[in-house]
């Protein structure tokens, strides 16, 4: 389906749409401007209408077994009160953007923060209902935004973000939403030519293709995939860290280190591989209780993940490319036994890597990973919370947090080290 104009249209129209829309476009942003306290208003209705469940049923369709958590977390985005933060952080306070600063120093000259003009967004499928939370953002900027949904996207995007337009539809003007595949390249194209932005949610791979798409002079704003990871600073005496260990086990388990912040790799201060055959010991059971509690509801989930894990452990058997003496293996889950000490992606659906990697070695192990480094989960004594957060954040992390915290979202935060809205927007000198 598309969106376009306020209306759902099959997606067989997808050729005439294209046709017409940059000189619709260009009559929007010609005749109109979009005010932000509208876009508030509109937005922060939606966010209390998901709050007193007028979509739990929708809601209940998405791919998640924790539906009532996922309400509550748009519901905290779309808040008022959140969207009124968010603008003030990233933006300074330049509410609404149209508003005129003048510079002491050069008082003959106006500074004017606007939109770029046009956002082509282009939403990756790894978190339900991200496509409307990215839409709003380029809304808040007053931004024309043109979405590409993903492919995984089941449909709730569209309903939300037809729900809306209907709340204040003097959004119609600035949301067009396609359903298009991304095979389809001569369409995104297209699209990616009316663009003054194009935002891609992705990996390297999807980065790299839209790179070839995006025009001479327009801004390619990459949300590319990043890494996370837990890292324990006492190897020893973990008896003493187990409430924390019990936490890092849930996080593990309710995300299926399916999100960028997600734990992929567990660090151990040592030196000593023995100490980390000690901690899977210890962890196994801990992390095979919160599989069980996390176990998909459906029979269709539950056969898609041991597919995916057979599959898995298939594929490294005939690669051989670990011993398995190494692997500890639990009922929904393993621990998985390297003696490297580089952060890399983990197999997933609470399969863990666990490495070694000392405190005078973090920062050229984390560096070679440098942009890609998300979220720290780190387990560590109070008193030396603060000189390990340091050595990570100069490494390039930008998110640390308490192990089960990793995929908590906290009102006022960035995307992987960067506002948002600031790079929705552009800094215009008039001189009087």
């Amino acid at each position: 389906m598309i969106l376009y104009r306020g209306e759902l249209l099959d997606s067989a129209e997808q050729e005439r749409i294209l046709a017409e829309m940059e000189s619709y476009i260009n009559c929007t942003l010609s005749e109109k401007t979009l005010p932000t306290e509208k876009v508030v208003a509109a937005i922060a209705r939606l966010g209390a209408e998901i709050a007193a469940g007028n979509y739990d049923e929708l809601l209940g369709s998405l791919q998640t077994d924790n539906p009532q958590q996922y309400k509550l977390l748009a519901a905290s985005m779309l808040s008022r009160e959140n969207l009124e933060l968010k603008l003030k952080t990233e933006l300074c306070g330049l509410m609404p953007l149209c508003t005129i600063s003048q510079s002491d120093a050069t008082p003959s000259i106006q500074t004017r923060a606007m939109p770029l003009g046009v956002l082509f967004h282009i939403a990756a499928g790894n978190m339900d209902g991200l496509p409307a939370f990215s839409l709003a953002e380029g809304l808040l900027t007053g931004n024309v935004n043109i979405l590409k949904l993903p492919q995984a996207d089941n449909g709730i995007s569209l309903e939300i973000i037809a729900r809306l337009i209907a709340i204040e539809p003097a959004l119609r003007d600035y949301i067009f939403v396609f359903d298009t595949p991304s095979t389809d390249i001569s369409a995104m194209q297209r699209m990616a030519q009316m663009a003054d932005g194009i935002c891609v949610w992705g990996g390297e791979a999807a980065v790299k293709a839209v790179r070839s798409l995006a025009p001479t002079g327009a801004k390619l704003i990459e949300w590319g995939h990043k890494l996370g990871f837990c890292y324990i600073a006492e190897a020893r005496n973990l008896e003493n860290i187990t409430s924390e260990l019990a936490a890092l086990a849930e996080h593990i388990a309710a995300t299926r280190q399916l999100l960028c912040s997600s734990c992929q790799t567990i660090f151990l201060n040592t030196e000593d591989e023995s100490d980390l055959h000690n901690f899977c010991r210890l962890f196994l059971p801990i992390l095979e209780a919160a599989a069980a509690r996390h176990r998909s509801g459906t029979v269709g989930g539950r056969a898609y993940l041991t597919l995916m894990r057979h599959t898995e452990y298939l594929e490294e058997l005939i690669g051989q490319s670990h011993d398995t003496a190494d692997e500890y293996r639990g009922n929904g889950c393993r621990l998985l036994v390297r003696p490297d000490s580089e952060l890399e992606l983990s197999p997933m659906m609470c399969s863990v890597l666990v490495k070694r990697l000392p405190q005078a070695k973090i920062v050229p192990a984390l560096r070679r990973k440098k942009g890609l480094l998300q979220t720290a989960g780190l387990i560590c004594a109070p008193e030396k919370r603060e000189t390990f957060a340091g050595l990570f954040a100069r490494c390039g992390v930008t998110r640390i947090t308490t192990a089960g915290n990793m995929s908590a979202y906290f009102n006022g935060e960035a995307h992987d080290g960067e506002y948002a809205l600031r790079r929705y927007v552009r800094t215009v000198d008039i001189e009087r």
